[in-house]
């Protein structure tokens, strides 16, 4: 503005109020007539209604802020000092990486394998496990239990490397964060109850379990499997990052700082050792240690030249009638007055053409085959033994049945238990090995083991090798 301007609009331009010099002032009012007074009043109270909406709302986070402030310092702190606790080294990322992958691997091993054999023990239509080679059930269920054994030490010594990272503050930071820690409920959860139940159950603990242990423990694995899948995806490339050493500066300055105040020195990556404790080395050759220890003390249950070893082996293979350990007796299956009975009679019939009813003297009057097969229980041990008795296919052949049939065996027992009958497939129908035994090691089949008749056939479950049998129907 100039010097000695008054402010006031010059002559003929107009106040800008509607002044009659103003051209376009009278257009303007005709063009937008003013606002009825009542939509003024409800505008204004709807500003003053929103203004003060945002005042309370202001207010209210704030005395929220100032409410939980205390509060959310007292956890930060208390996580704090609770993490001060944790300074030894081995809290390190590089030990939890290596630790967990061991641990992948022993429980996929472990669940690959357990798939085998539950589908072995409850076959669908679609899956038969092969006939040859004979031991192949055998191994995966000797597989299946020394990697369960073996990831104990494996999974207690993930969780001590890892507890400190369950006390951090803030707890979730975001989503998937919060996804990751998820995960671990079903991970952490679900690998205690497999090992908890598994040594359960080649104990012979069942008291313990109010649930069928096969189905749970079944059903848990995928549990469990999915946890592992979503962890592995979380952590897959910081593990990766970790084990290749990419940040192995910014590991050492977080080992430094878990020791900070104890006057250990943090010697990370070094391998000589925190101080005077124990070195990650020495961590790592503890549980390995250990995982070894119970390998070499449990295999010998189904690995015979370690038999010797066997000190934790919940049976040993060679003790037991007839020197094969014996999982239900005639007694507990209540069976002992019906096999002994004089009147016992082996049916034969279905869909064959000459159905007929054997004496146990007319068994033993056919043709009969040896052969040196496994015992192998779900349990985990499983031991060589030698059979002898009617082939099956020879049976099939008298009563006019097809070689591809399939098979129900029926045994003395009551249908309704677990495990009273079996079905075979036509590929081991059709082998020769496939025996009603008559006889074991040498002798007349003990009545623990199924005497008069018992179900012996290649690579199959023991809990499918139906003994004290009375009916084979052909299907």
């Amino acid at each position: 503005m100039d010097e000695g301007s008054t402010g006031e609009p010059p002559a003929g331009l107009g106040s800008g109020q509607g002044d009659p010099t103003d051209p376009g002032s009278s257009a303007a009012t005709e063009a937008t007539p003013p606002s009825p007074p009542f939509t003024r009043r409800a505008l204004s109270t709807a500003r003053q209604v929103r203004s003060r909406a945002r005042d309370v709302r202001i207010g209210l986070e704030g005395r929220g802020r100032r409410m939980v402030a205390p509060l959310s310092a007292r956890a930060e702190h208390e996580v704090e000092r609770i993490r001060q606790r944790f300074h030894s080294p081995l809290h390190s990322e590089w030990l939890a990486a290596v630790m967990g992958i061991a641990l992948g691997v022993s429980f996929t091993v472990c669940f690959l394998t357990g798939l085998i054999d539950y589908l072995a023990q409850h076959p669908p239509s679609w899956f038969h496990l092969p006939v040859h080679p004979i031991n192949l059930f055998r191994v995966t269920e000797g597989v299946h239990v020394l990697t369960g054994i073996m990831s104990i030490p494996l999974l207690l010594a993930k969780l001590w490397v890892v507890y400190p990272n369950f006390f951090t503050y803030p707890p979730v930071r975001n989503v998937a964060h919060a996804l990751e820690r998820l995960s671990l409920v079903p991970l952490v959860g679900g690998a205690l109850f497999e090992l908890a139940t598994g040594v359960a159950n080649i104990a012979y603990w069942y008291s313990p379990m109010p649930f069928d242990f096969t189905t749970a423990h079944f059903y848990v694995a995928w549990v469990t499997v999915g946890g592992l899948i979503v962890h592995i995806g979380a952590k897959i490339t910081l593990t990766r990052q970790v084990v290749s050493h990419r940040d192995g500066e910014d590991a050492a300055r977080r080992a430094e700082v878990s020791v900070e105040g104890t006057g250990t020195p943090a010697d990370t990556f070094g391998g000589r050792g925190f101080g005077n404790g124990l070195t990650r080395r020495g961590f790592l050759a503890t549980v390995a240690g250990g995982a070894a220890v119970l390998f070499f003390t449990v295999a010998g249950e189904t690995i015979a030249p370690l038999r010797k070893l066997a000190l934790l082996a919940p049976r040993n293979p060679v003790i037991g009638p007839q020197s094969l350990p014996v999982n239900r007796t005639a007694s507990g299956a209540n069976v002992i007055s019906d096999a002994l009975s004089t009147e016992y009679r082996l049916v034969v019939d279905g869909r064959c053409k000459r159905p007929r009813t054997f004496t146990l003297d007319e068994l033993r009057a056919l043709p009969q085959r040896e052969a040196g097969l496994p015992i192998s229980c779900v349990e985990g041990w499983s031991a060589a033994a030698e059979w002898k008795g009617v082939s099956l296919p020879t049976l099939l052949k008298l009563v006019g049945a097809k070689r591809s049939s399939q098979i129900k065996v029926e045994s003395i027992e009551d249908q309704q238990r677990p495990y009273s009958n079996s079905i075979i497939d036509p590929q081991h129908a059709a082998d020769p090995d496939t025996l009603l035994a008559l006889e074991l090691n040498g002798s007349r089949l003990d009545l623990d083991h199924g005497y008069p008749v018992r179900l012996i056939a290649p690579d199959r479950p023991g809990v499918l090798q139906t003994k004290w049998i009375r009916r084979v129907v052909v299907l």
